[in-house]
């Protein structure tokens, strides 16, 4: 096997573990929410620079591709996508941290959280979201990237609906504006880790189409 080939493994190899590392970092931050457990919190906020020393190993490996080889064709437009893909995880790593830290701030108020249906779909939407983006970079399934596209509508409208119902219980209760706060930051930064399991999955369905069209046009 050509040497640029077995780097280009290692990296996919630690951008997949990478990916792992985030996805699970989000899933523990909304448990700790859910379950108010402090402990998990400070874990995900702790392990964060785990992801921030991939995103530098895995930027030092694009760069030695790109310096070292001179990529073209379809190596090349890889390394381009895993260079964004590689920002967009490190920026759902610290996503991963916002929500841990409403989790200890929520978990810090006495007032029990109110029962926000709006609030578990948008969890699992986005959890979605994120696992299949990334299923579809481990496995370069352009379909499974264009149905993650397809969910990032609903994203939104579940975020807007969230901000509208927290807006509605500060106006009604003054003592909940806090935590209603706190809510409205999870969901915004619940928002924003589909925004970027959106761009992954623009970027696989980049590569894998580039790779269509070129098996069609020969």
């Amino acid at each position: 096997m050509p040497h640029i080939q077995r780097q280009l493994q290692e990296l996919r190899s630690a951008m997949v573990r990478m990916g792992s590392l985030v996805e699970t970092a989000i899933e523990r931050a909304v448990e700790s929410i859910a379950a108010r457990d402090t402990a998990l919190a400070r874990q995900v906020i702790a392990h964060d620079i785990e992801a921030d020393n991939f995103e530098t190993l895995n930027e030092k490996a694009i760069v030695d591709l790109l310096a070292l080889h001179h990529p073209v064709a379809s190596d090349l437009r890889f390394i381009l996508a895993a260079s964004k893909i590689n920002n967009d995880l490190e920026r759902i790593g610290d996503h991963a941290v916002n929500l841990a830290q409403s989790s200890l701030a929520l978990a810090g108020m006495t007032r029990p959280l109110p029962p926000l249906a709006s609030l578990q779909e948008m969890t699992l939407v986005t959890r979605r979201m994120l696992a299949d983006a990334l299923d579809s970079f481990i496995h370069n399934d352009a379909e499974m990237g264009g149905a993650v596209l397809s969910m990032d509508d609903a994203a939104d409208e579940l975020n807007r609906t969230i901000t509208r119902e927290m807006t509605g219980l500060m106006r009604a209760d003054a003592d909940a504006i806090e935590q209603a706060m706190e809510l409205i930051r999870v969901s915004r930064n619940l928002e924003r880790v589909a925004d970027l399991a959106t761009n992954i999955a623009e970027e696989v369905v980049f590569i894998a189409g580039v790779s269509a069209h070129r098996t069609d046009s020969g």
